[in-house]
């Protein structure tokens, strides 16, 4: 019995190809893509998703090994598909981002930073807590599955090999960016309603009592009415949320 070995490096080179695509869109991912996560865990995710989508996606490959020029060519469209994709869904994250930050302000608390896991840099606590609550409530409600069939569908959009869409890509990384934008600044809205408000009735209260430490007095009762309206709104900012997170996961998985 003779065993063929000639297919060993068009298939090795496949799956160099198609693991360029999962390993550059994992290492973008939110909550899959910390700092935080093991080397070895994202290695191994990578890996395994790469070994179940190179038989599925096998025939799309066509090599020409006795030439490196195209093969790196495609290498370089895999990489930069991957990171589409992982910067896509890492840009959605963002608009809690923005709505933490406007948050902390009308709250009295623009000033206090921590370190977020997820982005690896000084951000503002509150917008800290509702990346780690998007993240987590990701997982739970199981969109991370629209991940990895948007993951399947991208070889239909952008089959290896093609001309790279660049101007659609550009247009999908604007839309993105500026639906993250209002989408933050929506979930935000009620605490620009309370930040005015309450402003309002400090200076009124300034004006008729101007002895008072307006100042002492409205900082913590700011931060305390502050989250005491997070408590209450905080559910229906996340449903919110999620429904833009799924909308946008479900653009990328239109054929699941």
């Amino acid at each position: 019995m003779t065993v063929d070995v000639t297919v060993l490096p068009s298939l090795a080179a496949a799956f160099m190809l198609v693991f360029a695509r999962i390993g550059t869109m994992v290492m973008l991912l939110p909550g899959i893509g910390e700092l935080t996560v093991p080397v070895r865990v994202r290695l191994t995710i990578a890996l395994v998703l790469a070994a179940i989508f190179l038989p599925l996606h096998r025939s799309a490959y066509t090599l020409d090994l006795r030439e490196f020029g195209p093969v790196l060519i495609m290498l370089g469209q895999e990489l930069l598909i991957g990171a589409v994709l992982g910067m896509t869904a890492r840009l959605t994250i963002s608009a809690l981002q923005v709505a933490g930050s406007v948050i902390a302000q009308q709250m009295g608390l623009g000033f206090v930073t921590a370190v977020d896991p997820t982005q690896g840099q000084q951000s503002v606590i509150v917008g800290n807590f509702l990346t780690l609550l998007g993240v987590t409530l990701v997982f739970a409600t199981d969109l991370h599955h629209l991940v990895i069939a948007a993951l399947n569908d991208s070889y239909r959009l952008f089959a290896p090999g093609s001309t790279f869409l660049a101007g659609d890509v550009a247009s999908l990384v604007t839309k993105t960016v500026a639906a993250a934008f209002k989408v933050g600044i929506q979930l935000s809205a009620p605490f620009l309603v309370f930040g005015l408000l309450f402003n309002l009735g400090l200076g009124i209260l300034s004006r008729l009592m101007p002895q008072m430490q307006v100042f002492f007095v409205g900082m913590p009762l700011s931060i305390l009415l502050g989250f005491l309206v997070l408590l209450l709104v905080v559910s229906v900012m996340m449903g919110t949320f999620l429904e833009f997170l799924g909308g946008v996961l479900r653009q990328l998985a239109p054929y699941s």
